[in-house]
């Protein structure tokens, strides 16, 4: 008599069965994915929310923001999706469809917040 990995359930049908329903097939394969892909997930869940807070704070399009503002939100600068050099040389990187500027403006730290343009894809 087999019995169910999940829930310890006896498990009644065909003899190469694992699991006594679909619903502790799909437990098992989302706990097993959670413990196979934890980094992945981690990563993904500080870009969502770096975009979140970059999008909260440029309502405007182009915004002025102090650092410790954005730090203090939970904003990681260390993550980013990919970054855009302008012409004179300035490095943006970007979460998503936001981006952010390392700048010292009257001897404090901020960012500069942008939101992407068709202009930047070239």
């Amino acid at each position: 008599m087999k019995r169910c990995p999940v829930c310890e359930s006896r498990i009644i049908g065909r003899s190469d069965k694992k699991f006594c329903s679909t619903k502790c097939k799909s437990v098992h394969q989302y706990e097993t994915r959670q413990k196979t892909e934890a980094f992945y997930f981690e990563i993904d869940r500080q870009l969502k929310i770096n975009r979140k807070i970059l999008k909260t704070y440029n309502y405007k399009g182009y915004t002025t923001v102090r650092k410790s503002a954005l730090l203090n939100d939970g904003f990681n600068p260390g993550f980013f999706t990919h970054y855009w050099k302008n012409s004179r040389g300035d490095v943006y990187f970007f979460v998503y469809d936001y981006g952010f500027l390392d700048l010292k403006k009257s001897g404090k730290n901020k960012y500069l917040i942008v939101q992407w343009q068709e202009y930047m894809r070239k």
